[in-house]
């Protein structure tokens, strides 16, 4: 494909140019700063006076969207949020999430088996707990961390609904599901007249597009905002490894990804096509991979994490500029996924059975005419 140089589309897009989160009134801004790395009980974080340099630049900046959890550097990330917010408490958006089981990550804990998942009893004693840690009457948002497949539906949608009415929570939002059961959650909750979910929280990368075929498309039809998390791959997209480098790497977790992201061929063209933007548009590559991102269909408010300042600034850095839609189909067509599930498989042969030049509403171009695999008779 030809080379794109135009300069990008300048934009006055900050922090505190807010955007509502799905069918909801809540104002956050258009990067959500992720907390999973206050605390260094993970090693993958930052000790307190360095967190708290990363908060003080985002909201200083504007910003009012922070997420962590109750799991997060077991409890340390939320204990750091509540001191930094402790005098600004109104001005701010503070989303945690409950479902992982503390009890099972700590060797000198004795295993709670309801410590963990989705159901009423972890819920109400992970939710004080995470209160308690804050310091907040309140959180904003509260999460499922992840469907666990062994909680009904209509149980923890009920129990969320609780939590809203006794006012400990004001919105609930989903994280890590299965489209269906993102459905059928806030079906059943608009059948019964409970609270349902306002966001998703979902993986999302050039180098994992998943999310675009069903999960985007029931977002839209939900009124559901997305809150995408992995952008730049545990940091592969970042361009800070190379094929040379990455053999050498530790076996944490990050790590381990960066190490199977890199056996596939593809993701390195995928990085070079980012790194080629980059220079040709003077922005660095976590830059141009944030901005692909937030100029996608559904996408609300990103996820950025940082260990450092510098870290935080280059990627509030990518507000500043916009992809050209070249570039953008350049980015698109690189990672573009080669094998489609079905349906998703037959969307090409839509003009056959319905005829040409038919409108599709703009919630779905993304899955129904993006994905064209092919003719019909070349398939057949």
């Amino acid at each position: 494909m030809a080379q794109d140089s135009t300069t990008p589309i300048k934009t006055t897009k900050a922090l505190d140019d807010y955007v509502l989160l799905g069918h909801s009134g809540l104002r956050v801004s258009p990067l959500c700063l992720g907390a999973m790395t206050f605390g260094e009980s993970w090693g993958i974080g930052a000790n307190k006076d360095e967190s708290k340099k990363i908060f003080d630049l985002y909201y200083e900046k504007g910003g009012n969207f922070f997420d962590t959890a109750c799991n997060y550097n077991f409890g340390e990330s939320e204990r750091f949020l509540g001191d930094y917010v402790s005098d600004k408490r109104s001005e701010v958006v503070i989303a945690t999430k409950y479902t992982s089981n503390v009890t099972a990550m700590q060797s000198d804990k004795r295993f709670n088996p309801n410590y963990g998942g989705n159901h009423r009893k972890s819920l109400v004693e992970n939710l004080d707990a995470s209160l308690k840690r804050l310091n907040m009457s309140y959180v904003d948002i509260l999460y499922i961390h992840f469907y666990e497949y062994r909680t009904p539906i209509e149980e923890f949608m009920r129990s969320l609904d609780d939590v809203v009415r006794s006012g400990k929570v004001l919105y609930v939002a989903a994280s890590d599901i299965p489209s269906w059961a993102l459905a059928c959650a806030n079906t059943t909750a608009k059948l019964r007249g409970w609270s349902p979910f306002i966001g998703l929280q979902s993986r999302y990368s050039l180098l994992d597009r998943s999310l675009e075929f069903d999960l985007q498309p029931a977002c839209a039809e939900l009124d559901v905002g997305i809150i995408p998390w992995g952008i730049a791959a545990e940091g592969f997209l970042t361009g800070k490894y190379t094929r040379e480098s990455n053999t050498a790497l530790r076996t944490d977790y990050r790590n381990k990804s960066v190490s199977s992201h890199s056996k596939i061929e593809k993701n390195w063209k995928i990085l070079d096509e980012v790194k080629a933007i980059a220079e040709e548009i003077g922005r660095t590559p976590v830059q141009v991979v944030l901005n692909w991102t937030q100029q996608k269909p559904g996408i609300t408010s990103p996820l950025i994490g940082a260990r450092t300042v510098t870290q935080l600034e280059e990627n509030l850095k990518s507000l500043e500029f916009k992809l050209t839609p070249e570039q953008m189909k350049r980015l698109d067509e690189v990672s573009k996924p080669t094998e489609l599930p079905f349906p998703y498989s037959m969307t090409d042969r839509f003009d056959n059975f319905l005829g040409k030049n038919i409108e599709v509403p703009s919630k779905f171009e993304s899955v129904a005419t993006t994905y064209n695999v092919g003719t019909l008779s070349q398939r057949n």
